[in-house]
């Protein structure tokens, strides 16, 4: 028991002199002191480490899709590309170009172009705070930049994605949209509202 370890004194010698009693030293005091201290300290549901960009060093995994969810995409990651912190961009851009070059089809969710992503990264994580980038394999979830560069370095990453991975994609990009999954209303140019002389400003009907 660390307890045990932490108020053992040293025992006498066989055939030694027996020495009298000794108060705990200032360190064991504080080792004990510690100890007390975490377990009396109620747990709390969830931890409150917060991460910018890099996850825990082992994740557990709390997504998983279920029966509902078999025609999902086996590859998921949650990314942003606004250049506000420049290594969470690096990051998310790292993360996208090592899955990119294993050419199998990955869905990929820009929290800066739909606020929904941010409601589905909060639930997987189960947390309000977030780190990005964020990838999910076959479900699961997988783990930020670090965990990806580590299994690409190793090899694994290639076998993890291939399990569930359709058939690889081509190199070209959509014609309609660039690549980018998103296109702009020809209405509104993607400012969601519309001008009117009558009216002045009003949502765009088009695209909301």
């Amino acid at each position: 028991d660390i307890q045990d370890l932490c108020t053992e004194e040293a025992k006498p010698e066989t055939g030694s002199r027996p020495e009298p009693p000794r108060s705990p030293s200032i360190f064991h005091r504080v080792r004990i002191s510690s100890w007390a201290h975490r377990n009396s300290a109620p747990s709390s549901p969830t931890t409150r480490h917060h991460y910018l960009s890099s996850p825990p060093s082992s994740p557990k995994p709390k997504h998983r899709l279920g029966s509902s969810d078999k025609d999902k995409p086996a590859i998921v990651v949650y990314f942003t590309s606004l250049r506000v912190v420049r290594k969470t961009f690096e990051d998310c851009r790292a993360v996208r170009s090592i899955l990119r070059g294993l050419h199998v089809p990955v869905d990929e969710r820009d929290l800066s172009m739909d606020s929904r992503f941010v409601a589905e990264v909060q639930g997987i994580l189960g947390r309000r705070r977030l780190y990005l980038p964020c990838v999910l394999v076959g479900g699961r979830l997988l783990g930020g930049a670090e965990e990806v560069r580590k299994l690409h370095e190793s090899g694994e990453l290639r076998a993890l994605v291939a399990g569930g991975a359709s058939p690889a994609v081509g190199r070209g990009a959509c014609g309609a949209c660039g690549g980018l999954r998103y296109v702009v209303c020809e209405r509104c140019s993607g400012s969601r509202k519309i001008y009117s002389d009558k009216q002045g400003f009003k949502s765009c009907k088009a695209c909301n």
